[in-house]
């Protein structure tokens, strides 16, 4: 489906021949939308690019990786055509996926919820300029980069209890990550240590201009002892040279505000379950 731009000698900036550029949304959508791409066809999921929206899945439960996102506004008239586009995609009425799904996007939205989707909540959507130093480690706390399987499936643990994904505990194994990551130099993972046990993880992806900080958890235990912070740190300054962006979830704002992130808007989140058989 092509943007419609009602003056064509008027440029919005989510024109799909827009410069990445443009803005710092741009830059943002285009990372964004590479770095799910980066995370989820590894593990054998499919994707769709349109001028409008872009998708990726796997079929079943994951992490991040059954993620739609508006390149552009949705408008009252256009609603139908990209819902039924995403009823094809995701397969939400043929009953042989499961897993939810979640839909982003940077401007307000129609009302979804007669289509089936659940309003999740406004995100904040935060910036910290490039710069700056980390400060000390909290006691206790050894931080590794990710550089081998052995190190990603500690990375896989620590955000999957950190995330509390119950979808996931009985897949087994590289269902949350795969070992295709290792050799794509746009993703920079650590994880956070307490003696031998995993505690915390964070992720960075670079590419656009900018870090996009995508994922930062603690497991329950270990909480409020400064390692989301820690993590985070590495996480933002991954290329010190650029600025860092990340969409936040209510708890985690207070954390990047004593960071100096600044936020801009808020992005909207949509979910939808599928509960279908995968036989």
């Amino acid at each position: 489906m092509p943007v419609v731009v009602l003056d064509p000698n008027l440029r919005a900036g989510w024109e799909p021949d827009t410069p990445v550029t443009d803005s710092l949304l741009r830059r943002y959508l285009v990372n964004w939308t590479a770095s799910i791409e980066a995370h989820g066809l590894p593990l054998g999921g499919r994707s769709l690019r349109r001028d409008d929206l872009a998708a990726v899945d796997l079929g079943r439960p994951s992490f991040g990786c059954n993620v739609a996102t508006l390149l552009a506004p949705l408008f009252a008239e256009g609603v139908d055509e990209v819902v039924a586009a995403f009823d094809d995609f995701y397969g939400f009425s043929a009953g042989k996926t499961s897993g939810s799904v979640f839909l982003f996007s940077p401007w307000p939205t129609p009302d979804l919820r007669p289509h089936g989707w659940t309003l999740v909540e406004y995100q904040p959507f935060m910036l910290r300029p490039a710069g700056g130093e980390a400060p000390p480690l909290p006691p206790g706390l050894r931080i590794e980069e990710v550089r081998d399987e052995e190190g990603l499936r500690a990375f896989e643990v620590a955000i999957i209890r950190g995330f509390e994904m119950r979808e996931l505990d009985g897949l087994g194994p590289g269902a949350g990550f795969s070992t295709g990551m290792l050799t794509d130099d746009r993703h920079r993972l650590w994880v956070g240590w307490e003696a031998d046990r995993p505690v915390c993880a964070a992720a960075t992806f670079i590419e656009a201009g900018i870090n996009d900080v995508t994922l930062v958890a603690t497991v329950p235990e270990a909480r409020r002892r400064g390692y989301g912070a820690a993590l985070t740190w590495l996480a933002t300054l991954a290329d010190p040279t650029l600025p860092s962006l990340l969409i936040a979830t209510a708890e985690g704002r207070p954390v990047y505000e004593r960071m100096d992130y600044t936020a801009l808007f808020r992005f909207t989140l949509w979910s939808r379950d599928r509960l279908g058989s995968m036989s």
